[in-house]
């Protein structure tokens, strides 16, 4: 009997194109399923040291829904590394595909491994989306 664990090579990994249409989900929830698709935890073969996961499109993030008061009251900062240069943006005065981006990109990895699965996500405000040709699945949860 064969005892070894097993670890997919590189060419071994197949990756399809999901798309997720965003219309009345809440931006965690979604965030948390997109992140899950890109990391490929969905996967029976899922290795945390390797990328995974899918491609992921995400369609109608104008008509996401932000819960309580965080529409009005979150703040997203960013900080240029000079003095007295942290700069603070609420959510309302954001663009819809820059708040998934930011939700998503907190639930990858903080190294290559995740800056890498963050360029399989592609995010469009609108219903039409330019990957036609990939042939996505619908993917519904």
């Amino acid at each position: 009997m064969n005892n070894t664990t097993f670890s997919p090579k590189a060419s071994e990994i197949e990756r399809k194109w999901y798309v997720i249409d965003a219309d009345g989900k809440v931006v965690g929830r979604l965030a948390q399923e997109v992140a899950k698709l890109l990391k490929g935890k969905h996967k029976p073969t899922y290795s945390t040291h390797m990328d995974m996961g899918d491609f992921v499109i995400v369609i109608n993030t104008d008509k996401m829904i932000l819960t309580g008061k965080k529409a009005t009251d979150k703040l997203y900062t960013n900080f240029t590394g000079y003095i007295g240069n942290m700069k603070y943006t609420m959510a309302k005065d954001m663009k819809s595909e820059d708040i998934l981006m930011h939700a998503v990109r907190g639930m990858l990895p903080k190294n290559s491994l995740g800056r890498d699965m963050l360029k399989k996500l592609r995010v469009y405000a609108g219903n039409e989306h330019e990957q036609q040709a990939q042939k996505p699945e619908v993917y519904e949860f």
